[in-house]
């Protein structure tokens, strides 16, 4: 039976776990990942990094729960083995402190992190502007060596890699019999989606190797992330803003906020500036669709629209997108769903 021709767009941290999983869950099956960017030039190389969960309004609660735990169970076995320092993964302790106490004291994640519990009196003391914590270890994936230990796994298990930019889904017809969209905001030309939208983020990465544990700002928006060769300082959230290029203002409003939680970071130096775009959408799609066109059929599995919380669960929701190909694989080997697909 000759193989399965699938096609992966997308390069970032969901395309190349995404081609992963579907190399390891659908047997008889050639992959080949394809984008114009690949790392160190994607939006997951901007990234943090952290894993603690962005929620989904749209998405149940125990979903995001699943997908959650299925990316930290992966990543906390791989910062767990040898293969750790050449994946970049590892684990990181700290806090996340709020100005008041908030309506949910205990996140639907806090039983998947690790030793997960409230602040203490004494620990409060180091953030006199706020009035509640919690400390937690979690893990951190470094998406600069993250990513290229990916592509190493794919490239060993026969996935090949394109360097090309596609305007076009059904330019990759007839050469692939399905099609994984995992191009986040590309999906506004691939998919005709405009439900996509950026919302960018800029970030500083600094070197304060003194720098231990994590603060995070229970907004979200003011973090400091120590990692294996930096710390990252953060952040913005600037709905539909597509520019890529560092603002000098908004480096300094950064250092200055993340100054108020750690002062001793007025001592770092090597400050860089990074921008990415993160994909936002109403509500992460991950579906399948048949594309039709001259009595042509086009299967398309969409896996895209992650927003900021694409690393945290980035396997899981790939499981998931894997499962749906395994679905299309299966039906295109059967010749009574041919007219159905």
């Amino acid at each position: 039976m000759a193989p399965v021709r699938i096609a992966v767009v997308g390069a970032g941290v969901v395309g190349l776990s995404t081609a992963m999983c579907v190399s390891k869950l659908v047997p008889g099956c050639s992959i080949t990942v394809i984008s114009d960017k690949f790392t160190p030039d994607t939006t997951s190389d901007v990234a943090a990094g952290m894993l603690i969960p962005h929620v989904y309004a749209d998405t149940p609660i125990p979903k995001q729960k699943q997908w959650f735990r299925e990316t930290f169970d992966h990543l906390f076995a791989i910062a767990s083995s040898a293969e750790a320092e050449d994946a970049g993964v590892h684990l990181v302790s700290g806090w996340q402190i709020f100005r008041s106490v908030p309506t949910e004291e205990v996140p639907f994640w806090a039983d998947v992190v690790l030793g997960f519990r409230k602040m203490t009196e004494a620990e409060l003391k180091k953030f006199p502007q706020h009035v509640f914590g919690h400390a937690f270890t979690t893990l951190k994936c470094e998406s600069p060596t993250y990513l290229p230990w990916l592509e190493k796994r794919l490239k060993g298990s026969g996935v090949l890699i394109l360097t090309r930019r596609i305007g076009d889904l059904w330019e990759l017809h007839p050469s692939f019999d399905i099609v994984v969209n995992c191009s986040g905001l590309g999906s506004r030309q691939l998919a005709g989606d405009s439900k996509i939208f950026p919302v960018r983020g800029q970030v500083l990465r600094v070197q304060a190797p003194w720098v231990k544990h994590f603060i995070r700002d229970g907004s979200g928006l003011t973090y400091i992330y120590p990692g294996i060769s930096n710390v990252i300082l953060g952040g913005t959230r600037q709905k539909g803003d597509w520019n890529l290029s560092p603002d000098a203002e908004i480096s300094r409003d950064i250092f200055s906020r993340c100054c108020a939680l750690e002062p001793s970071l007025h001592g770092a130096c090597d400050i860089r500036e990074k921008v990415g775009l993160r994909p936002f959408r109403p509500g992460l799609r991950l579906q399948t669709e048949c594309l039709a066109q001259d009595g042509r059929r086009l299967p398309v599995v969409h896996h895209y629209g992650h927003g900021s919380g694409g690393i945290s669960v980035h396997w899981g929701t790939a499981l998931e997108a894997a499962s749906l190909v395994g679905e299309c694989v299966r039906a295109l080997r059967t010749p009574t769903s041919k007219s159905k697909l």
